[in-house]
């Protein structure tokens, strides 16, 4: 399966800045998936493995804080560079090479040049590093001290974003610097001192400022961010670019929101140092800030290896409405399948600081629950308030609408996006049908005022009894209860179409954990899920899925998996039947024509039929010969 590359070989061949910069670039799932058909479920996907036969799954890929691949089968491991290596026999240079084409990186030569290049980011690590220390050990008894008290920040959180403080002096720093024996030249180069273009002596970039250190993934501290205790400008003021710190390709908190983003599959982002640190005292750990720039779309690909819609948090006022305007220019042309975010509003004139500490972490949740999807963001910014009272004005809205389609570059996305205008558009300017109050003389469309409503199965099913949350929640407790059928079909649960909320949060949490934990029992799997926040989910759901006996823990497993897969395969037949209603609506909102009109009321009819024909499934069904009421229809 090839050799896996030689330690001290790779760090005098590239640099690890090289090295981090390629991973970054490039994508575990795209990569692997050239090869392996993946899978794919929020930050982790699974295959049949490349490397041995084998005819159910055990190859899993993680895209998180370290993206790697891993097989439970014959124990193959690696990152994107060993995978290359590993499938097509090349040495690491040469998978390196190969890969950096893809990632449009200029390969270094591997010359005493490169070597030394490489050396020195690693002094520049030192030179950064004996500054975070010497900033943590100036913090005691300083004015940072008594701003960070103010703000209620605990001693160990101070500790833990490693917080400092800088003296009010030009040399504090640089002296200190010179004793430890590192180069002028070298602290220069670091950022961390300041060589006037007149030749004077150089000086300490940050004074009397509370310092806020900023690391990369693997946390090592690469750059800083000073936030001044008086009048001076600017009020927050960041590193330079220097070999090891490039802003618009970091965030702060990376190093340590990344595993807690991959366990809950979410990950936030909001706009400062500060907010960061009070959503982790909250119980947030998941949140990250850029630093000091509208976010990039090199920083939104760094957040969807975490999570595949991040959370923007803005403020409600005018400038939180820029702030997101901003990030939806940069999102909107790089969206991929499955790849969006989600926008989250804060109340007027508090931050999450201050929303944390008044309404406490539900407030926070409930803020962060309400978060709404790109596709509405950027129909709010598009409508703004605008007047639709004439036909000139609606269509400027419409083709407004379809040029900010245009500019997304996947054509999956793309077409989703047209099509999910036309219904927008249809739902906004459809007909009302005329009612028996309405006079003889009032409008219709080609007749439609005298037609029988259109009506959406959801609304039909509703009236038959029929609820798919409560189908979807005794799905969830099957698996909980018996979690050996996640192993058996982990795909097909993947594939359900869970609405947006706590129980699509709660279905991803127990897939990855499954696959993480090949063998796993119903309490460990429990206690588990429990430990990343979903007691009150859990309760709630197992209490209201007893009645169904083939998804309690005393049904045999046998029984569960005919209840599961009767379950699952009745949802899916049911979401079918509603895509072909919704395209049927569709075309009749476009055209309003008769045969249009007969295609859609055929359809509804034929669900009705179709659910006239199946078990109510919120109950067991009387007068079957099947233990738990199910089926005994088996869906493969």
């Amino acid at each position: 399966m090839g050799r896996r590359p030689d330690p001290l070989e790779c760090r005098l061949a590239f640099s690890p800045a090289f090295l981090d910069e390629l991973r970054r670039r490039l994508s575990i799932f795209d990569l692997v998936g050239r090869k392996v058909r993946l899978n794919r479920r929020g930050n982790q996907a699974t295959g049949l493995c490349p490397f041995h036969n084998e005819k159910s799954p055990s190859f899993h890929v993680y895209e998180g804080d370290e993206p790697h691949y891993h097989c439970f089968g014959c124990g193959a491991h690696g990152d994107a560079i060993t995978f290359v290596m590993q499938t097509e026999g090349l040495e690491f240079r040469d998978a390196v090479e190969r890969l950096s084409g893809d990632a449009g990186l200029e390969v270094p030569k591997d010359t005493p040049l490169e070597r030394e290049r490489a050396e020195r980011q690693a002094n520049l690590g030192t030179v950064m590093e004996a500054s975070c220390a010497f900033f943590e050990k100036q913090l005691p008894g300083s004015l940072g001290a008594d701003y960070l008290k103010r703000r209620g920040l605990a001693p160990e959180t101070i500790k833990r974003f490693r917080l400092g403080f800088s003296p009010e002096s030009r040399t504090a720093l640089k002296s200190h610097l010179a004793k430890l024996n590192i180069p002028e030249e070298l602290s220069i180069e670091s950022g961390m001192l300041i060589k006037p273009e007149d030749g004077g002596p150089s000086y300490d970039r940050f004074r009397g400022r509370v310092m806020f250190a900023i690391a990369d993934a693997k946390g090592r501290i690469i750059a800083f961010g000073g936030r001044t205790l008086g009048e001076d400008k600017p009020k927050y003021l960041n590193s330079p670019e220097t070999p090891l710190f490039s802003k618009g390709r970091q965030l702060y908190n990376l190093n340590q929101a990344q595993k807690a983003a991959r366990d809950k599959n979410e990950i936030v982002v909001v706009e400062g140092y500060m907010d960061v640190i009070a959503l982790a005292e909250a119980g947030f750990p998941q949140a990250v800030a850029p630093l000091g720039t509208a976010l990039t779309e090199a920083q939104i690909e760094l957040l969807w290896r975490m999570a595949p819609e991040p959370i923007l948090c803005f403020d409600g006022d005018a400038a939180g409405q820029k702030a997101a305007a901003r990030a939806v220019e940069r999102g909107l042309p790089i969206l991929k399948p499955g790849l969006s975010l989600r926008f989250a509003w804060m109340p007027a004139g508090q931050d999450p600081d201050d929303l944390s500490r008044s309404g406490g972490a539900a407030a926070v949740r409930a803020v962060f629950d309400r978060a709404e999807p790109l596709v509405q963001v950027a129909w709010d910014q598009v409508l703004a308030a605008r007047p639709l009272d004439t036909p000139e004005r609606r269509s400027g809205f419409r083709k407004d609408l379809f040029v900010m389609a245009d500019r997304i570059q996947d054509n999956g996305v793309r077409q989703a996006y047209r099509q999910d205008i036309d219904v927008r558009l249809g739902d906004l300017f459809a007909p009302r049908p005329r009612t028996s109050s309405q006079s003889a003389g009032g409008t219709s469309f080609r007749g439609a005022g005298n037609r029988t409503p259109v009506q959406p199965l959801g609304g039909q099913a509703a009236r038959m009894g029929i609820r798919p949350n409560k189908s979807q929640e005794a799905i969830l407790a099957a698996v909980i209860n018996h979690p050996e059928l996640l192993h058996r079909h982990s795909e097909t649960l993947a594939a359900q179409a869970f609405p947006a909320g706590q129980l699509d949060k709660l279905k991803c949490a127990i897939i990855d954990h499954a696959a993480r934990s090949p063998r796993l029992d119903s309490e460990e799997l429990q206690n588990h899920l429990r430990t990343l926040g979903f007691s009150a989910v859990l309760d709630g759901l197992l209490a209201r899925t007893g009645s169904s006996k083939w998804t309690l823990s005393s049904a045999g497993l046998d029984q569960a998996e005919e209840g599961l897969l009767h379950v699952m395969g009745v949802l899916r037949e049911r979401n079918e039947v509603r895509g072909e209603i919704d395209e049927a609506a569709l075309r009749l909102r476009q055209s309003m024509s008769d045969e249009d009109w007969e295609r859609m009321r055929s359809r509804q009819i034929e669900a009705l039929e179709g659910e006239s024909r199946r078990n109510d499934l919120d109950r067991d069904t009387p007068g079957r010969n099947v233990p738990g009421g199910v089926h005994q229809t088996k869906v493969g």
